[in-house]
């Protein structure tokens, strides 16, 4: 799958560089012009420089994804460096526990502005430029808390499962265009989410996995690559489930 975005454009979201950093290498590898975007300056700068170094295209464009005028802001660089958009992965979110009567009103915002609200003008605003292309791929990154139950993460859980929701509206709005729009759902995965939380949830979430371990970012980056790739020309609107069985239980 080396050369199949070759010069292909794709704009990566994230938020602390652990699974998007891993998604924006491997499209890098795969011969695309990568465009991160990340409230941690630092850390996303420097995951362009490596980019760079190593031979690929990239540039970081500094972005709050619940914020429209970064997203849009986003985009319209993307436009300027690179001329077009033809793929794009939302990973960007966040995170925290708490059970649900403890769940604060700020928690409520947090989660729900970045990870669902950002979402959707993640897609508002790169749906309007693919248009402009009459062809694109989306996958948006959810997770299995927006499937399964699971104490301690209710409100996160909520705005997983409306990303999942969107995704699939989105979809079906829009496959008559050209324009595949897909998420993943992955399990506990190692990065930012998982290692902030508390060693209890951190040790219940690995030994809930029957595979005997929890996910590498390089893992949800393979898949989310395929999904963007012509060798899924055939699928929208699905959630791919990558969590080494935990929901097959």
């Amino acid at each position: 799958m080396k050369h199949e975005l070759k010069d292909k454009v794709v704009i990566a979201t994230g938020q602390s560089l652990g699974i998007d950093d891993a998604i924006a290498k491997a499209f890098s590898q795969a011969g695309a012009k990568v465009v991160i975007a990340s409230p941690e300056v630092a850390k996303g700068e420097q995951a362009a420089h490596e980019i760079c170094t190593s031979g690929g295209e990239a540039i970081f464009v500094p972005t709050d994804v619940s914020k429209a005028s970064d997203v849009e802001a986003l985009v319209d660089r993307t436009i300027a460096v690179y001329g077009r958009l033809d793929c794009a992965v939302n990973n960007a979110g966040v995170g925290r526990t708490s059970s649900l009567v403890d769940g604060s009103e700020d928690d409520w915002n947090y989660m729900i502005d970045t990870n669902l609200k950002g979402m959707w003008l993640c897609l508002k605003y790169e749906i309007s430029q693919m248009l402009k292309n009459g062809s694109g791929a989306i996958v948006n990154v959810a997770s299995i808390c927006g499937i399964a139950g699971m104490s301690g993460f209710s409100i996160y859980s909520a705005s997983k499962g409306g990303a999942i929701a969107l995704t699939k509206a989105a979809a079906i709005e829009y496959a008559g265009v050209g324009i595949r729009i897909n998420v993943i759902s992955p399990g506990a995965v190692q990065a930012a989410l998982s290692e902030e939380a508390p060693p209890d949830v951190a040790e219940r979430l690995k030994a809930g996995h029957p595979i005997g371990r929890i996910g590498k970012p390089e893992e949800i980056a393979s898949a989310a690559l395929w999904l963007c790739s012509d060798t899924a020309s055939f699928v929208t609107g699905h959630n791919l489930i990558i969590d080494g069985g935990y929901t097959a239980q």
